[in-house]
């Protein structure tokens, strides 16, 4: 559970060093200083209630006996307004026991009423696994929670069905299981209680627009069974939850949002790794703000993984519990090895506190791995954000973050990793060699002076609305009255559906007319996943979803599975299989991709002069069509091989925007400029089109280029990310003069001199935010607005 209580200890004591001596070493070990700014997050003391008085005694008791004396005053708000019968989201910082606020209601309904039921929802297997443990450490008679998910035996899913009272699930899982299979949840459904939402900030952009349906059908199922559930929401601190949380469930809900948790104080460093010298590697330009003093050398810096393995062996050198938090799986695999083989050369024997930790390990290796953190026998765990989220790592000393997250919202929840149960904690982020980590680090009030970004979502999205009630007609068919349940637009997608013989109207309703049941991927994660396959034994390592096994998983490909280095042999894609065999080559693979997009038809377009502005259909079309083999020791490049893979298409809805030469002349761009004025004013208008179009920045994609082939001059694409569109290219299209005033406004009033985060540079560029021209984007976006009509 999380600390829930002053009387919550860490179950392992820190033996290291403060925060604070911790870090002065770490920062002695090079010549030159490469921390560039220190944050104090003062600690905060806590302010408990009283237990509510509808709390029954066995439950108080069982609560005492995990060391929670009583609850914080955030957590008996919240938890009296769920009993109550209120719909609610608390949400609170990281490590604020947001768990007992769901818990302490849902646990005494169930203990008053031995008939009902709780629904417990997380984004990860890990968290819902790591919840289970701790409502069953609590030892309630009758409660019977249980975890029913992918990794769930079916001998067992049966007996969970008709005997837990407190199931533990996903989204996905509610999706593909419970509901098409409604009638063998009919008990449970029909006494249901209590839905819990854990991380409910997670549900952004197109896959939060998903669940919010999948959730108005589990209320729609437990209405026809009887049951009115309450739903209470876990959050972290983001903007506006009430909103957020309301759109998600389709409820009024009320928000708690004022933590009363005590939290230790949190020395936050911003870490720049340093400037190798000229000879120790290949030579690439470094960005101007990073360069200093040096004449035409062109100097590298090291790389952020190999800073942050070293200082995960060093932070387990000194005793402290770590977790490193890296941004890919191949690199978290990395950290870790290179981690392991530091200690082992100080004290052999040593390495075998770092573990790696990601998705596509198996399930019994997951949860190994938690309990050995847990427990102390691993000192440090190189993970991705698996682990941002509410797993309960009480004891942690340190949180290193390779690489900026993307948002401030997950910069400060895998911060928030370390330091539970009020003890001292440091975080240290890790500058990528990129512009947009450079900047961070580089301007600190970026991060700590800035608000935490609200979570995006939008259930009117006809191309999520369309499927979801397809979803919902198979479990029963849809009547007039669940039109209004599903919101705006959900009459116009039901015609849509009779019209393409989707659906059949009856007197009675509108019925699904297929035998089988609608496919429709929640995530889009790109397919079913790869498995991989020691070919010598048969064994199966582990598992890479399809979306990325073309990049991991080529013939050729280096894989790495708990520090031990496998070569790819096949890839078969048909089979879902890649068989691999043991090998420890001397060099690391990177496969490389082209991305292609062609116009396929227009659908409306402005002729404005100069300018023109589209909207129509595209084809998007990305290859993995060879690789590179680099040194491991010095990052040279070996050889590149080319790759046979087939090419990914994307059809999908995108808006854009052309210019004729002569008008970027008459601005003051200059030929050469064109390329970096586009690309910024692309990454700009991506990043303010959530201000029209109820998405994320991760939802949309774009492309710009100086002279395209299909339209003939300089263009500007920005694309919906999801196979035939999600309906963001239409808002933008719809809203484009009041987008692009935004976009060019956003640019000119920020502070920054060349270009920041804040303006035109992008956390997800592929070309690593290179070239950019902030001053000649503001030009760019002068001539579209002067000449398309307001």
């Amino acid at each position: 559970m999380e600390s829930s209580s002053a009387a919550t200890v860490s179950a392992v004591p820190s033996p290291g060093p403060t925060p604070a001596d911790l870090l002065r070493r770490l920062r002695a070990r090079g010549a030159a200083d490469p921390v560039t700014h220190v944050e104090r997050v003062p600690a905060r003391p806590g302010v408990p209630a009283p237990w509510p008085s509808w709390a029954p005694p066995e439950l108080r008791a069982a609560f005492a006996r995990r060391g929670v004396v009583a609850p914080w005053q955030h957590q008996a708000q919240a938890a009296t307004l769920a009993y109550e019968g209120e719909h609610v989201v608390v949400a609170t910082g990281t490590a604020s026991g947001k768990s007992l606020a769901y818990q302490l209601p849902a646990l005494a309904t169930l203990l008053a009423d031995p008939r009902a039921t709780v629904l417990y929802l997380a984004p990860t297997k890990a968290l819902a696994a790591d919840q289970l443990r701790a409502v069953a450490a609590l030892e309630l008679e009758g409660v019977r929670p249980a975890c029913y998910d992918g990794d769930t035996p079916r001998a067992e899913r049966e007996w969970i069905r008709r005997h837990s009272r407190f199931v533990l699930t996903n989204p996905d899982m509610l999706h593909h299981g419970v509901l098409p299979g409604h009638a063998q949840w009919s008990g449970f459904l029909r006494r249901l209680a209590y839905v819990v939402i854990d991380e409910c900030h997670t549900y952004r952009g197109v896959f939060g627009s998903h669940v919010a349906h999948v959730l108005r059908r589990l209320r729609r199922q437990c209405a026809r069974f009887g049951s009115t559930p309450v739903f209470v929401l876990a959050s972290a601190t983001s903007g506006d939850p009430s909103t957020t949380a309301g759109r998600l469930t389709g409820l009024p809900v009320t928000a708690v949002t004022e933590d009363a948790s005590p939290r230790g104080g949190v020395t936050f460093a911003l870490w720049e790794p340093p400037l190798l010298p000229p000879d120790s590697g290949p030579s690439t330009p470094v960005p101007p703000q990073s360069t200093g003093d040096h004449d035409d050398l062109q100097q590298i810096r090291r790389s952020a993984l190999r800073e942050t393995a070293d200082l995960l062996a060093d932070t387990v050198a000194e005793g402290v519990r770590t977790l490193a938090f890296v941004r890919s799986r191949k690199g978290a695999e990395v950290v870790a090895a290179n981690a392991r083989r530091a200690l082992d050369d100080a004290v052999p024997g040593l390495g075998d506190r770092v573990a790696a930790y990601r998705g596509g390990y198996l399930r019994e290796e997951r949860r190994e791995l938690e309990r050995a953190l847990l427990h102390g026998d691993l000192l440090g765990l190189a993970s991705t954000n698996a682990l941002e989220l509410g797993v309960d790592l009480v004891g942690l000393d340190a949180v290193l973050i390779c690489g900026y997250p993307g948002t401030r919202a997950s910069l400060w929840q895998q911060a928030g990793r370390a330091g539970r149960s009020g003890q001292e904690a440091l975080a240290v982020l890790v500058a990528r060699d990129d512009p947009l980590d450079t900047y961070l680090v580089h301007h600190p009030e970026a991060i700590f002076g800035a608000p935490v970004e609200a979570t995006v979502l939008d259930p009117a999205n006809p191309y999520v609305l369309a499927p979801q009630l397809a979803c919902a007609a198979f479990e029963a068919p849809l009547t007039p009255a669940d039109l209004a349940l599903f919101g705006d637009g959900a009459k116009e997608a039901v015609d849509q559906l009779v019209a393409a013989g989707a659906l059949r109207q009856r007197p009675t309703g509108w019925y699904w007319r297929h035998r089988e049941r609608p496919e429709v991927d929640l995530r889009g994660e790109g397919g079913a996943p790869v498995c991989v396959v020691e070919s010598s034994t048969g064994r199966l390592l582990g598992t890479v979803d399809g979306g990325s096994s073309h990049f991991l998983l080529h013939s050729g490909a280096v894989y790495l599975h708990q520090g031990v280095s496998y070569v790819v042999d096949d890839l078969d894609l048909v089979d879902g299989c890649a068989l691999v065999h043991a090998e420890e080559p001397d060099w690391s693979t990177h496969a490389r991709d082209v991305t292609d997009l062609s116009v396929v038809s227009v659908r409306s377009y402005v002729d404005a002069g100069p300018v023109g502005m589209f909207l129509g259909e595209v084809d998007v079309t990305s290859q993995v069509v060879s690789y590179q083999r680099r040194r491991i020791a010095t990052g040279e490049v070996i050889d590149t091989r080319p790759l046979d893979l087939p090419a990914r298409k994307l059809r999908t809805v995108a808006v854009w925007f052309t210019l004729s030469p002569q008008s970027l002349t008459l601005a003051g761009v200059q030929p050469a400029d064109v390329p970096g004025a586009l690309h910024a004013a692309e990454h700009a208008a991506i990043g303010l089109l959530p201000l029209m179009a109820t998405c994320d920045r991760w939802d949309i994609g774009g492309l710009s280029t100086a002279v395209h082939q299909d339209t003939e001059a300089p263009t500007v694409f920005v694309y919906d990310g999801h196979p035939g569109g999600a309906g963001f290219a239409e808002r933008a299209y719809g809203t484009a003069s009041a987008w692009l005033r935004a976009t060019r406004d956003a640019i000119a009033e920020c502070g920054c001199e060349s270009g920041c985060p804040s303006c035109v540079q992008s956390p997800k560029c592929g070309n690593g935010n290179n070239p950019l021209s902030k001053p000649d984007a503001i030009r760019v976006l002068d001539v579209v607005l002067a000449n398309l009509p307001g």
